[in-house]
């Protein structure tokens, strides 16, 4: 069988600020490469790279995608080995669990000509602070963002027959979990399906989903249940024994996007922009929210204010992430400062030190791929 790379966020830039999910992805792993240094040093490509080495030796890579730059990565995973490598700078915070024995810290400072970087310093200061001040106004802006959100969710809230709604969810839940229960502990993880990006929303529902048989596709307005549908699905498959994956939302962490449990051979996500897909293979279902659970003409009663609401709203996001775009613009910049002042033959040979203890461990682990 051909090795596969499956891609997702483990943080975020958020309207509760950046959002980190990386622990609940690195549970479990017997070796953790967490790297350090600054932009440019090469991070990203190093972990790319090993990557594909490793998938071209027949193992399933996890790319965890950068949601600061759009053709950066912030760590790659080779499950069956029990293997990670991570970016190690902020804002990503590893917190070690066992430093020696499992995470092991590498620095591509080494790589790098400090008196080359020190004439520049008060350049990378100001780049430093002017990257950090275009993410928080992101935040505050997404925020905003949120609270308009909030305005449009309340009209269908108010609008939503909730008996219907939970029935909508007993039969889901019969649908797909039956009576079936598995005598093991549930293995979590908490992932984002997408981000906002420098680019705009980005999303991987299409990779994450194509092995699976069986695809919901929720559709409905802000507001109709979405979210609260499948976190009750994702308790059930935890509580029953299922090992889950719950994707978060990329705007508000808050709230669910997807839930994939792959034992039983089904996905279930918000199917609504800014990630709107349809059916296009056996095995595809919609569940339409709005006219299963809203008052019917709630669309039309309301037009004025929704179409307001709308259009704030997108305004918000726009500006959000043109702050996003000129934070990575300015990373840009810092990082040609980094870039001038590395020896990356030193990097080359770093990673072939990784590369050399990965490969140390594959013999005893290669009866799990």
């Amino acid at each position: 069988m051909t090795a596969k790379i499956i891609n997702y966020y483990a943080g975020g830039n958020t309207a509760r600020g950046f959002h980190s999910l990386f622990e609940s992805n690195l549970q479990g792993l017997d070796k953790l490469f967490i790297l350090k240094g600054g932009p440019g040093t090469g991070k990203s490509s190093l972990m790319k790279q090993i990557g594909q080495d490793w998938l071209r030796n027949g193992y399933n890579i996890e790319f965890l995608h950068c949601s600061s730059d759009n053709e950066s990565i912030d760590g790659v995973i080779i499950p069956s080995l029990k293997v990670g490598i991570v970016d190690g700078t902020a804002p990503h915070v590893i917190e070690p669990k066992a430093p020696g024995a499992i995470e092991e810290y590498v620095n591509l400072g080494e790589a790098w000509d400090s008196a080359k970087l020190a004439a520049h310093k008060t350049e990378i200061i100001e780049l430093s602070s002017r990257i950090t001040e275009s993410f928080q106004k992101a935040y505050s802006v997404f925020h905003d963002a949120l609270l308009i959100h909030d305005e449009w969710e309340k009209i269908y809230i108010e609008n939503m027959d909730f008996q219907k709604a939970n029935q909508l969810t007993v039969d889901l839940i019969d649908e797909l979990f039956g009576k079936m229960y598995v005598n093991k502990a549930a293995e979590v993880r908490h992932r984002f399906l997408g981000a906002a990006t420098p680019k705009g929303p980005v999303d991987f529902i299409q990779n994450l989903t194509e092995d699976i048989s069986y695809r919901y596709f929720i559709k409905g307005r802000p507001g109709s249940g979405k979210s609260t549908l499948l976190k009750k699905l994702a308790a059930v498959a935890e509580d029953r024994g299922f090992d889950v994956e719950v994707y978060h939302c990329g705007f508000d962490p808050n709230s669910l996007d997807m839930v994939i449990v792959r034992e039983l051979d089904f996905a279930i996500f918000d199917s609504t922009a800014p990630h709107e897909y349809f059916p296009a293979r056996e095995g595809d279902e919609i569940i339409d929210m709005y006219s299963r659970v809203i008052t019917s003409g709630t669309d039309e009663i309301y037009e004025d204010a929704l179409k307001d609401i709308a259009g704030r709203y997108a305004n918000k996001m726009k500006e959000a992430t043109a702050y996003l775009a000129k934070a990575k613009n300015l990373h840009d910049q810092l990082e040609g400062i980094y870039v001038s002042a590395m020896d990356f033959s030193k990097i080359d040979t770093i990673k072939s030190q990784i590369h050399d203890a990965i490969l140390s461990l594959e013999p005893v682990k290669q009866t799990q791929n």
